[in-house]
């Protein structure tokens, strides 16, 4: 049996009456470019995530700078994240014209550790961005605490994140800022590039559009010199025919979740993702630990199943931060955990039978 990483197409062909119906709208009435389908996603999605703003843009990552330029940062401030993301969390420091300061992960969620935080604070320090990785959120009591205690802005990379809760409240309600990505394999995802910037600060939100469309929110109109970068109409359209689902395909998620965790946890060496008290996970990915990852990849691949290791590289070691100097002691669990993580099958369609396929193998491979 081949059980795939994710299946997109079987998403689609789920609720393709109701894709195709949004797609024809929007060619029908022209609407390529923000337009009524846009702004229609930008209030429904806010309303999901429990905000007041949404702003939507072309990306994740721009969603990130965005943020950062509504913010004024500037050259000489430094930026604190995680060692544990995609590159996009920390690039976007740079090329808003910060320097990046990486912590530790805790070594249990894979999120930022908050003692990492406070040790690496300085004068320069502006700002923090924790990531909710692989959809559990951070330690946002001790990051806001932390935030609160030395006058620094937080921005919440929710990026994998969508639905996720922390004690009872939603992820991305917590700083002065969050960032969503709607890449296609994400839990909402678009058929194509998108992502949205939410605040529930009326002032910070209109910054962040008028960046995000050249400048200005009337054509020709431009009060500052921003960037393209918007969501276009059939993507939003496609995000609006897709948010009524999320919930549920976010319970289908869990319930795969608590299927492996069931099937997985005693086999010896084997780590299955801890979720931490008051933290809700969404499971974008199903990532655990294991001391001959390689192999154990190579060899359920052989076997027709198709894994992912997020990240390979831990941001500190990649080329990318070579002039940084980084070393291994520096953030021992990120390193640690490079080199043991692997994302098994996840998706909200999956079966209990291509689960039991993939539980069966990795028992195989154990024994």
């Amino acid at each position: 049996m081949v059980v795939p990483f994710a299946d997109l197409q079987l998403q689609y062909q789920t609720i393709k009456r109701e894709i195709d119906a949004a797609m024809a709208d929007v060619i029908r009435d022209s609407a390529f470019i923000r337009g009524p389908y846009v702004e229609s996603f930008e209030r429904e999605f806010a309303k999901s995530a429990s905000v007041e703003h949404c702003v939507s843009c072309a990306n994740g990552t721009d969603a990130l700078y965005l943020a950062m330029a509504a913010l004024k940062v500037r050259p000489g401030d430094e930026i604190i994240t995680t060692a544990h993301s995609w590159i996009s969390t920390s690039a976007m420091i740079t090329h808003a014209g910060a320097t990046i300061k990486f912590c530790d992960t805790d070594g249990v969620t894979f999120t930022i550790d908050p003692a990492a935080i406070e040790a690496s604070i300085t004068p320069r320090t502006v700002g923090i961005i924790p990531v909710h990785l692989y959809g559990q959120p951070a330690d946002m009591d001790a990051i806001m605490g932390i935030a609160r205690k030395h006058g620094l802005w937080v921005i919440e990379d929710c990026a994998q994140a969508h639905l996720a809760q922390f004690k009872g409240r939603a992820v991305g309600t917590f700083g002065n800022v969050a960032t969503y990505s709607f890449y296609p394999g994400k839990n909402l995802g678009a058929m194509g590039d998108a992502g949205a910037v939410v605040t529930n600060d009326a002032a910070l939100a209109e910054h962040v559009a008028m960046l995000a469309r050249h400048g200005g929110l009337v054509k020709h109109q431009h009060q500052i010199e921003g960037i393209n970068s918007r969501l276009d109409g059939l993507q939003a359209a496609i995000l609006s025919a897709k948010l009524p689902h999320l919930a549920e395909w976010t319970r289908a998620r869990q319930e795969a979740a608590r299927f492996y965790d069931a099937a997985l946890n005693q086999i010896k060496g084997l780590q299955t993702p801890h979720v931490a008290a008051g933290r809700v996970h969404v499971y974008h990915l199903y990532t655990i630990k294991h001391p001959n990852r390689d192999a154990l990849a190579s060899y359920l691949s052989a076997n027709g199943i198709h894994t992912a290791i997020n990240y390979p590289t831990a941001l500190p070691f990649l080329p990318a931060y070579k002039r940084f100097g980084h070393r291994s002691e520096q953030f021992p669990r990120a390193f640690d955990d490079q080199n043991k993580i692997l994302s098994l099958p996840m998706f909200a369609e999956i079966t209990r039978e291509q689960q039991e396929e993939v539980v069966n193998l990795v028992r195989d491979f154990s024994s």
